[in-house]
């Protein structure tokens, strides 16, 4: 029976051993918790083969972690994953053999036709869209609308299907969020425009292309074909990525045409300007708070917007009824920026909590989540 329990032990031990999974060590060297934030893995370092298996990420407790894979060309390049890590501290998430359950999606984007060509996309936090050509006569803009919801799940199929088949407009608070903002052609919600003599406002987009769409990051990208500035046209690209739990979106934006000298500002729309501005240089960000206001005359909160521009040295300006932060731009070349919105009624209860959350932010971007391999 002895020499029994040590054959079914040395078994057991043997097994182990030979289990394959590789531990994935996340360290926060900020002051603050970073909550939900998304890490990236590239899948050359994990050395795992997905072709042929499946794999669990548990947390430090053993909990099940949500991933999501990336691809390029049906080529899985790299796996994504919201990690929790406190301030100066680092956690281990172990990625073993195993079937994953099933991941409830928390980001979206897609084309809206029925919607007169809306392109719109939402995180758990917040809701936006560009728009597209079916507004061609409607005097459009590249500015971004901002929606604002009070839950996690997703809500623009059901905002659209209430709005367009039940007649129950999204621009009244049912309960999940509303639509209260107005863009109008100005940037909105932290559209971008190239800034020469004057802020060159474009108008809608032409093309679209969806890359990647959720459960955990949507990518996709806008094409504008004839973006006036100065005496020029340029064709605009603009590449949007929306994360799971990112206060801000990433933007991507590439300009090809002559090579006039010029800026890239993001810009905030004042609307009556009563609203309060945060000006930081220093984090390379502005943000504005307003009264968020429903088509029916009922007070919602606050809506608040932020951009922030990873350069050094921006500069930050009030003109034509927006608050703009830019650089130096030159066309051919790729420029990075951050935008998004949020709500008093969902996670910033105070402006203060919006302009702290921003600086947070542009601090998470300086100093990123460093990932090991064990």
């Amino acid at each position: 029976m002895k020499n029994l329990f040590l054959t079914n032990l040395l078994f057991f031990l043997l097994v182990a051993c030979q289990q394959e999974y590789v531990v994935i060590k996340v360290t926060n060297s900020l002051d603050f918790d970073r909550r939900e934030e998304m890490v990236e893995v590239n899948i050359r370092q994990l050395n795992v083969d997905f072709a042929e298996k499946k794999y669990l990420l548990n947390d430090h407790k053993g909990q099940e972690i949500a991933y999501q894979l990336l691809r390029d060309n049906n080529q899985v390049y790299a796996l994504i994953f919201q990690a929790d890590i406190p301030a100066h501290s680092s956690v281990e998430y172990k990625f073993i053999e195993g079937t994953p359950a099933e991941v409830t999606s928390k980001t979206h984007a897609r084309y809206v036709p029925e919607r007169k060509d809306d392109f719109a996309w939402e995180n758990d936090l917040s809701v936006y869209r560009m728009y597209g050509p079916a507004l061609a006569g409607e005097n459009p803009s590249n500015g971004v609308d901002l929606w604002l919801k009070r839950t996690a799940d997703l809500i623009v199929d059901k905002f659209y299907h209430d709005e367009l088949v039940d007649g129950l407009s999204y621009h009244v608070d049912h309960g999940l969020g509303l639509d209260c903002y107005t863009v109008g052609h100005t940037l909105g919600a932290g559209g971008i425009a190239p800034y020469t003599d004057k802020l060159w406002i474009g108008d809608h987009y032409n093309r679209f292309a969806v890359i990647e769409n959720g459960p955990l990051r949507s990518v996709f990208a806008l094409t504008y074909d004839s973006v006036k500035v100065s005496h020029d046209y340029y064709t605009q690209t603009i590449t949007i990525t929306v994360d799971a739990g990112s206060l801000l979106n990433k933007a991507v934006v590439r300009y090809e045409g002559a090579n006039q000298p010029m800026k890239l500002a993001g810009g905030i729309v004042l609307h009556n300007g009563e609203g309060d501005r945060y000006t930081d240089p220093e984090n390379q960000l502005i943000a504005y708070a307003e009264n968020a206001v429903s088509n029916a005359g009922i007070a919602s909160g606050r809506n608040y917007v932020g951009v922030y521009l990873p350069q050094k040295e921006v500069q930050i300006k009030e003109e034509a009824n927006h608050l703009l932060i830019m650089n130096d731009y030159k066309p051919g070349t790729e420029f990075v920026y951050y935008f998004g919105g949020g709500w008093s009624q969902w996670h910033y209860p105070t402006d203060k909590a919006w302009f702290d959350a921003m600086v947070r932010f542009s601090q998470t971007k300086t100093s990123p989540l460093q990932v090991v391999l064990l």
